[in-house]
């Protein structure tokens, strides 16, 4: 077998929710960059499809089950002999009214269940897994986001989720360093990535260019960012690259957790 050159060269790369957008890309530069990578989904047709695109495996996993979990581990050992990168992405927005009056337990739970216990229980796994890898630095790298550090009013169960994403990689990368694991976690943060789900909130035609337009003027870099960059920053966490990192966020966001910016002709500036 012809061996594999690249920033993750070799390593064992499991990555959640990875049949399209931004696992999607996650999966993709991971391979590109010379990682064994299993595609995990419970969308079948979609991830054995991005599998055989980028000549990984596919994995079938309901994240949200502790079972389910358990069988990934056991069947990522016995084919590949341990495992070096786990990407937490699987998650959901939500549907329906999620503002703190009138959301439902029923969708709290939900959120919580998909977006928060697959990631408390994907450490928990990867930990007992990645722990007996001797020869190898290992990552794992959280799915946060903007929504996870500010609060929004139309999205509580979500941004819940996501801010105990944050803390929680914190405390995992606290626990690995002190039990002297080879073990990082990091967390990332995207904001107004261009996936499927943008296009579709968008609309079609002059309606996405005009909403699209209209939305990126509120970002301080007047542009949606793609899957692909948050691909990249996935990349830097998972490879050895970030050896000294690990209980950190990173934004990907083109600014928007930054702060406010006012533009050149404003005037403002002269009042610094």
């Amino acid at each position: 077998m012809e061996k594999k050159h690249g920033r993750v060269a070799g390593k064992v790369a499991l990555v959640t929710g990875a049949a399209d957008g931004i696992g999607k890309a996650i999966a993709t530069l991971l391979s590109k960059e010379g990682a064994n990578v299993i595609v995990a989904d419970v969308n079948e047709t979609l991830g054995r499809q991005t599998a055989a695109e980028i000549g990984g495996s596919f994995l079938m996993l309901d994240v949200s089950k502790e079972e389910a979990w358990q069988d990934a581990m056991a069947r990522i050992k016995a084919d590949f002999g341990g495992l070096a990168i786990l990407v937490n992405n699987a998650g959901i927005m939500g549907k329906g009214l999620q503002d703190p009056e009138h959301s439902t337990l029923d969708q709290w739970q939900l959120l919580h269940k998909i977006n928060l216990d697959s990631v408390f229980l994907g450490c928990k796994y990867a930990i007992q897994l990645m722990k007996e890898n001797k020869n190898q630095k290992c990552s794992i790298v959280n799915m946060s986001s903007r929504s996870g550090v500010v609060g929004v009013p139309t999205a509580v169960g979500y941004a819940s989720t996501k801010a105990a994403v944050r803390n929680h990689t914190k405390s995992v990368a606290l626990y690995c360093a002190q039990q002297g694991y080879n073990i990082r976690c990091n967390s990332v943060q995207p904001a107004s990535i261009m996936t499927g789900m943008w296009k579709a909130m968008l609309g079609d035609g002059e309606a996405f260019e005009a909403n699209h337009k209209k939305l990126a003027k509120d970002i301080p870099m007047k542009r949606f960012g793609t899957p692909e960059e948050v691909a990249y920053s996935v990349l830097f966490l998972a490879s050895d690259e970030s050896s000294y990192t690990t209980g950190s966020e990173l934004s990907i966001d083109g600014g928007i957790l930054a702060g406010t910016a006012s533009s050149p002709d404003t005037g403002l500036e002269k009042a610094v």
